[in-house]
């Protein structure tokens, strides 16, 4: 029989133990130690059974035990200890404390998934993971952040396998109260809202529920209140599901909504508000568009009041390729906004600009959440040095006019929360190395200083605990293949094959991540024979490790988990290969410990940062990979492999078809002679005291060379220092006057440009040499110096609204210029009498080979991020150029 309805019921703890609601309502002890130690001691066997979660763990203890702690006067030490080591680490100064003055008062974090913990199921992959850690770094290094996102009332789906291997999605129902979350109420005590309008005078209302992660609160709505009809109710159902109206709505109540809540929270509990709006991938962008309306109620126009929501803004944008950003159709936007429905005050059409792909090789019709965010944002960056690149020139055509090279979009490599991520079997060895304390601060803050002690490690204490996680990796793994078996269909009589699962002596490779077609998940299975040769080996064998989820709609992908799996049914070979169903963060910890070689074979460069093998590396396990996403960044021969790709290592866009076969036919090839000649063999290498010397010391390379930088510490260190602050400061400084006077200046120069001209260029040193290519082409001595002068049509605007640059570098074969330096030029006086100014400056040619020289004309305004943002420049024309115009060094 069910339920009609369904309720919580919370346990009253003994006065005594009433610490331990404060502990388990903080998610601070997801990476906690200590904290879960306590949690466990209280009941072990409910602990196990509730999946390691505090607020389900105080649900399900017998009222007897909780009387039996309350008197057991050691776990009362401990707990008085553990409550006092949170509140120090709430109150107690760190490492944003200690910096100059100056950094943001506040910081506000948007991002539609976070992966925080298992306990709290609001995340499908490495975007929520990474939103997860930069909340959890910016908590230890005491950075102010707020978090915003949804709750997901199903979050993403659980993954079971059919009996013949295919996806099965399932989505249970997550109750709020039954999460370690509370609800932010009104002085009142009625449950805190933001309402959204809608069109046909309909609303969507949503609550505000409130995680607290360590330092930083979180913030996630949830659309499933009685005011809301059916519809509103299911738009925060599930995460990534729906149509593309429902995802619409789902990006307008974080976007707007988010801002809402973040003023409510604010007003609330007397935070000062942030500064700075951290946009993580487009989902959030139309925070921008509330924040723009918020200013135009405070007597701002929209021009100037964009430009002051530009200098505050920072977006991050983490996918290579145009097809994995929100696109929306024009007319579905333009139906949410406006008179009849949301932000009523801002005309559509300017709305409607924010978005729309009018930029060359763009759909005039589609509405693009990218191209949103980079528009409403002064400062922006990919997630990897490689990223930046790809980044950079994907999204050229929003700058025109400017190459690849100085599209104003930086780089932060992602990094990974280690006190989360890394064993605590890790962390004792490294406590017993340096103290407890500096082991502590080497995870959450870094320094190498710390890390350099792992040199000092004995060899055989390495190889004992990376033993002891392969042991306890295939203790897991057994648990879940049979778990999984058991879901297909089978019975305990078809189960004995189970318990030789895997081998702890075995050299172990993982393999785990979400599994779109770019990934590659079947590239190992490419000629199964030579595979099999590897996982059966007399000598050498290997075991292989894979976990993964399909997009739900992604039949492509489900394919190739079924396809895999199949592969690994196989009797010959299933206790050397498995595939291990709903992959999450539970799963992850456990592989990532456990294995010994952290495999990532993605077409490059598909993959924007890839930080599973990072976490992996932080337990001492070694990466192959291609070189993609960070590993591009960071891959040294000392402490990995590096899978040679087909194009020769370049950027390029991932190829299709035949050029894909081939492709992965060649990669595939390189994966198994790297595996068959140099992985395996160093791994069972043994040296005089029977340790395998050089596999110990990459372990020990990964560790002290790869450990400092791999962390969410450095990552956030870097958006404070790189992005945040100067956000902020541009925020300072754009007031109402400021940013109406920088809006007055971009619509002035915006529309005087076109008199903007390069009527002439020379050179006052003639060359020393012609040489036969062309008129304007010469030879000098390296050292020398030429004298600029150019002669510029300005129209009406002046000297003080532009910078006229000489940029110079080496050549290409086409006269492109390569790594390319800037210089400005001085106007050298007052105009002539046709209005025309005269530009001079020194060219010093400081390299040889072909080199060359052009100038251009760019907007200049102490205010402007980058040079290129209003995306403007005047070039020569091909015959402007005078006597020695070009120049060609020996």
């Amino acid at each position: 029989m069910k339920a009609i309805r369904r309720f919580t019921v919370r346990p009253v703890l003994p006065e005594p133990l009433r610490p331990l609601s404060e502990l388990a309502r903080n998610l601070r002890w997801s990476w906690h130690a200590e904290t879960r130690d306590l949690f466990q001691s209280a009941d072990p066997e409910h602990w196990a059974s509730c999946g390691g979660d505090p607020v389900r763990l105080l649900g399900c203890v017998p009222p007897a035990r909780l009387a039996e702690l309350a008197a057991d006067r050691r776990f009362l030490r401990r707990l008085t200890a553990a409550a006092d080591d949170l509140r120090d680490y709430l109150t107690g100064e760190r490492w944003y404390q200690t910096q100059p003055a100056g950094l943001p008062a506040g910081i506000a974090y948007f991002s539609p998934e976070f992966g925080i913990t298992a306990a709290l199921p609001q995340y499908s992959g490495g975007l929520g993971i990474l939103a997860g850690d930069h909340l959890k770094a910016a908590s230890d290094l005491g950075v102010p952040l707020i978090g915003v996102g949804l709750l997901y009332r199903h979050g993403y789906f659980r993954q079971s396998l059919s009996r013949d291997g295919w996806q099965q999605e399932h989505y249970p129902v997550l109750d709020p109260n039954e999460l370690p979350v509370t609800q932010l109420r009104e002085a009142d005590g009625s449950p805190a809202r933001v309402s959204l309008a809608l069109p046909r005078g309909k609303a969507l209302h949503a609550r505000i529920w409130l995680a607290q992660v360590g330092r930083i609160p979180l913030l996630m709505l949830d659309s499933d209140v009685e005011e809301n009809d059916l519809g509103e109710r299911q738009v925060t159902d599930r995460l990534y599901g729906g149509g593309s109206e429902h995802r619409l709505l789902q990006e307008m109540l974080l976007g707007i909504g988010g801002v809402r809540a973040v003023r409510t929270y604010c007003r609330l509990t007397g935070h000062p508000g942030p500064e700075v709006f951290h946009t993580n991938e487009g989902h959030a962008g139309f925070l921008g568009l509330e924040r723009i309306a918020e200013l135009d109620d405070q007597g701002l126009d929209f021009d100037a009041a964009l430009e002051a929501v530009r200098a505050g803004t920072v977006f991050t944008t983490h996918t290579p390729v145009p097809a994995g950003i929100d696109r929306f159709d024009r007319e579905l936007v333009a139906r949410h906004f406006g008179p009849d429905a949301e932000l009523p005050r801002i005309d559509v059409e300017r709305v409607l600009g924010l978005g729309m792909e009018t930029h060359p090789g763009g759909e005039p019709n589609l509405f693009n959440m990218a191209v949103m965010g980079l528009r409403l944002a002064q400062r922006a960056n990919g997630v990897s040095l490689l990223h930046g690149q790809v980044s950079r020139e994907m999204f050229a055509g929003l700058w025109p006019g400017f190459g690849p090279e100085e599209v104003p979009i930086t780089s932060v490599t992602n990094g990974v929360h280690a006190p989360t991520w890394v064993a605590p079997e890790v962390f004792r060895l490294g406590a017993r190395q340096i103290g407890a304390q500096r082991a502590e601060d080497a995870l959450s803050v870094g320094g190498s200083d710390r890390w350099d002690s792992v040199a000092d490690i004995p060899d055989e204490d390495i190889w004992e605990l990376r033993r002891e996680l392969r042991e306890q990796l295939v203790g897991e793994v057994r648990h879940r293949v049979a778990a999984a078996w058991r879901q297909r269909g089978a019975g305990p009589a078809e189960l004995g094959w189970v318990d030789g699962v895997l081998d702890p002596e075995v050299l172990t490779i993982g393999f785990a991540r979400r599994v779109p077609s770019y990934k590659r998940l079947t590239l190992m299975l490419r000629d199964r024979d030579r595979l099999m040769d590897l996982l059966l080996h007399p000598e050498r064998p290997v075991q292989i490790v894979v976990a993964g989820k399909a997009h739900p709609a992604d039949d492509g992908g489900k394919r190739l988990i079924q396809e895999l799996v199949r592969f690994a049914d196989d009797p010959r070979v299933r206790h050397r290969i498995v595939f291990l169903p709903d992959y999450g963060m539970a799963m992850a910890q456990k592989l990532y410990h456990g294995c010994d070689v952290w495999l990532n074979n993605p077409l490059r460069p598909l993959e924007a940062c890839g930080t599973s093998g990072m976490k992996a590396a932080l337990n001492g396990c070694l990466n192959l990979s291609v070189l993609d996403g960070w590993w591009d960044e960071w891959y040294q021969s000392d402490f990995g492999w590096a899978i040679p790709t087909a194009d020769g290592g370049a950027p390029l866009p991932a190829t299709v078809g035949e050029e894909a076969d081939h492709r992965d036919e060649v990669e595939a090839a390189a994966l198994y002679e790297l595996l068959e000649r140099r992985i395996a063999p160093r791994f069972y290498e043994r040296g005089r005291a029977g340790l395998p010397d050089r596999w110990i010391e990459m372990v020990r390379r990964t560790l002290t060379l790869l450990g400092p930088k791999v962390l969410a510490g450095r990552m956030v260190r870097e958006y404070v220092e790189r992005l945040y602050t100067p956000a902020a400061h541009a925020h300072r400084a754009l007031d109402a006057s400021a940013a109406r006077e920088l809006a007055a200046w971009k619509a002035r120069v915006r529309a005087g440009w076109h008199e903007v001209s390069v009527d002439h260029v020379e050179t006052s040193c003639p060359p020393a040499e012609r040489t036969g290519r062309s008129a304007s082409t010469a030879t000098a001595e390296l050292g020398a110096t030429l004298g600029l002068r150019v002669r510029v049509g300005l129209g009406s605007l002046g000297p003080e609204d532009v910078q006229v640059q000489a940029v110079s570098g080496r050549v290409d074969e086409e006269d492109r210029i390569t790594d390319a330096s800037v210089a400005a030029l001085k106007p050298a006086g007052a105009p002539d009498a046709d209005g025309r100014w005269v530009y001079e400056g020194p060219l010093s040619l400081d390299r040889t080979g072909p080199y060359g020289y052009t100038v251009r004309i760019l907007p200049d305004h102490r205010l402007l991020a980058s040079p290129a943002e209003l995306g403007l420049v005047t070039v020569p024309p091909q015959d402007a150029g005078g006597d020695g115009a070009g120049v060609l060094l020996r």
